[in-house]
């Protein structure tokens, strides 16, 4: 017996058609995040393209469209490509004869293009089957036709390069290279201290400083400083910046990379610098006894741990030493004395007493934060360890210290000080702005947080509302149960994402009437505008030409790096699971432990203990019954037994399979075999 066709309507010829609406066509930037995933923004706003809706059209091309709405929801449709973004791509090739093609590394090109028989550019740059090459199109793809290129140069070949980070970087826009007028004025970079001490009148000398960085055992670049030490009222604080802007001018040619770049990018296995190596690693890396230019911030605080006073300039400084955050961690646990500290012999004891005032100052500040309303969300961070030739070797999972936390706190009163300097005066930089979690959001936490049982009438009312102390108290209550990380992480997700703004609106999670970022330059051009801001403002300058034009670029460049900011997250987070991937390919068939942190229709979502990797099980293989999908409660139920897999539910999988082109690890229940696997 067939199925019923659904009830159209009246299908009478003409029925209708003289009501039916125009299309509505306008022109936009279309934006591909994936396979068939894209949206469009326009002069009538942004839109998402509809499925098969890309058609022609590449990531970044000026495009018309058609908008449609069906259901409420407006979708859009590419009519065609007026404009081209992409010239070029990195792909592989193949010899297919008599044509070449290149299939391109990055995912959201879903087409091959071909390299003519006529064209002879492959074998003039030695290009073999499975080289990666960089291909200009001579001829777009359309509906009927194939795309052509040819090969502009050989990148390497797939035994030399990591292909799966490579497509990562290719289908995240990224870019690696440094144009040559970048490289020049990098390379032309001295560092004279006595000279700008001289001419800079703002500048001071506070080489006799005790500062030292603390970063991780792995870090190259060094941006921050760090002492502190007790006067008669309190306490005094220190916290050195690199004075990038000093380096940088406005419109120069670095200045125009790091606003295209916006911010460095941290993959699995490299770092794409926002600036040329010669400043980031050389001469604005605060490098342990070597004078360094920075921004400096000096802070007065009371006895309690509040600001009472300050100042925040120019400076030179000579840092005492290079440490790591576990060195500092096995001082403030007594595991070490003074000795062990990686700091000139002469400086140990003022530095050990430096990094204990700075550690109990972090305690101070931190209860400061608690009482006016600022939540601390505990996160773990868990990141691929690889070998020399990039395989993967296990995951080191950080998670906050108290070495961190001194570092972390002194940067939050630092950025908390300048935006309230710049705020008070109404100065434009790029403030930023944390706004308080749409209700909806925090609505969709209330069934996980009920099942981990860390609710109660108040706090259910509390989280509805947006209270802060609601947050709170769940994350409090969550603190050393199997729970905590899955706590933490629902409520994370429900808040808003922070961005920049050129005007200040505050901080709702760190309770921060205003907020800026100013303690890294070297790797975030937030804080470069920020320290031009200041600058300019100590100066009095914020007139000036070069003031001026950023004042009119701001709004654009906030945009701009709010979202490089989340393209640079988003290959980090791709980048981490290819290699997670990768680890777990060699260990299938081994059994986890692991907690459900998703569910949706088509199965759930567990991260392991051991590493934080994440992988799915398939509806299918949660057991022999039809399951449906309780939308308001967030999980699976069984229709015969009533069984229920939802997040916060501990579970023990198996691996089966790992792809990691794909960054996709899937797992089965333990004990549960697959029917396409039993023999």
């Amino acid at each position: 017996m067939g199925r019923k066709r659904p009830h159209r309507g009246n299908r009478r010829r003409g029925f209708g058609s003289a009501h039916r609406k125009p299309k509505v066509f306008l022109d936009g930037t279309i934006r591909v995040f994936g396979r068939g995933v894209a949206e469009v923004s326009t002069s009538e706003g942004t839109f998402p393209v509809a499925r098969g809706g890309i058609r022609e059209a590449m990531s970044g091309d000026e495009v018309q469209v058609s908008i449609s709405s069906r259901g409420g929801e407006k979708r859009a449709y590419v009519q065609g490509v007026i404009t081209r973004a992409t010239e070029s791509f990195l792909g592989t090739y193949e010899w297919i004869d008599p044509l070449g093609a290149v299939s391109p590394l990055d995912a959201r090109i879903r087409r091959d293009f071909f390299v003519v028989p006529q064209d002879d550019s492959a074998r003039k740059r030695g290009v073999r089957t499975g080289d990666v090459v960089v291909a200009r199109i001579m001829e777009y793809p359309s509906r009927r036709s194939a795309g052509v290129v040819t090969i502009d140069r050989r990148v390497g070949s797939a035994d030399e390069l990591d292909l799966n980070v490579e497509a990562v970087i290719a289908s995240n826009d990224l870019v690696t290279e440094f144009p040559a007028a970048a490289l020049e004025e990098a390379a032309a970079v001295r560092v004279d201290a006595d000279e700008a001490l001289v001419r800079d009148r703002l500048r001071r000398d506070l080489r006799s400083s005790c500062a030292v960085t603390i970063d991780p055992a792995d870090a190259r670049d060094f941006d921050d400083a760090v002492c502190a030490r007790e006067v008669d009222d309190g306490f005094e604080v220190e916290v050195h910046i690199a004075d990038v802007s000093h380096y940088v001018a406005w419109n120069s040619a670095i200045d125009n990379e790091a606003k295209r770049r916006t911010c460095s990018v941290y993959l699995v296995d490299r770092v794409i610098p926002m600036l040329p190596e010669a400043l980031s690693c050389d001469a604005c890396s605060l490098r342990p006894g070597e004078d360094r230019l920075t921004m400096s911030v000096v802070m007065r605080l009371s006895k309690r741990g509040e600001v009472v006073g300050g100042s925040a300039g120019p400076a030179v400084i000579r840092s005492r030493g290079r440490l790591d955050y576990d060195a500092v961690d096995a001082l403030l646990a007594g595991d070490v004395d003074a000795s062990g500290l990686a700091v000139e012999e002469s400086s140990r004891l003022e530095v050990m007493t430096s990094l204990r005032l700075l550690d109990k100052i972090a305690r101070l500040r931190e209860g400061i934060r608690h009482r006016r309303g600022a939540i601390d969300f505990e996160t773990r961070e868990a990141k691929v360890v690889l070998d020399e030739k990039g395989a993967p070797t296990g995951v080191r999972v950080r998670r906050k210290t108290r070495a961190t936390s001194l570092v972390e706190e002194a940067m939050l009163m630092a950025n908390e000080f300048v935006a309230g300097v710049l705020g008070d005066a109404d100065v434009p930089a790029a403030y930023r702005v944390h706004e308080p979690p749409a209700h909806d959001d925090l609505v969709s936490t209330i069934p996980i947080l009920e099942e981990l049982e860390l609710t109660d009438p108040k706090t259910l009312a509390g989280l509805v509302a947006g209270e802060p102390e609601a947050i709170r108290t769940v994350l409090e209550r969550a603190r050393g149960t199997a729970g905590e990380y899955l706590a933490n992480s629902v409520l994370l997700r429900a808040q808003r994402r922070a961005i920049y703004l050129p005007h200040n609106e505050g901080h709702y999670a760190l309770g921060a009437r205003a907020y800026c970022h100013f303690t890294s330059p070297i790797r975030r051009y937030p804080d470069v505008l920020v320290h031009r801001a200041l600058r300019a403002k100590l100066e009095g300058k914020l007139d000036s030409r070069d003031q001026a034009q950023a004042k009119k670029l701001l709004p654009q460049l906030c945009r701009t790096c709010s979202d490089q900011e989340r393209v640079a997250d988003r290959a980090a987070r791709q980048s981490q699971k290819v290699k997670m991937a990768q680890m777990y390919a060699d260990r299938v068939g081994e059994s986890f432990s692991g907690v459900v942190t998703g569910c949706t229709r088509h199965g759930l979502f567990v991260m392991l203990d051991e590493s934080c990797a994440e992988g799915m099980i398939p509806v299918r293989d949660l057991g022999d019954e039809w399951f449906w999908y309780d939308e308001r409660r967030l999980c699976l139920v069984g229709e015969e037994t009533g069984r229920e897999w939802r997040p916060g539910k501990r579970v023990a999988v198996t691996v089966v399979s790992a792809e990691p082109s794909r960054g996709q690890i899937d797992f089965v229940l333990a004990g549960h075999v697959r029917e396409s696997s039993r023999a």
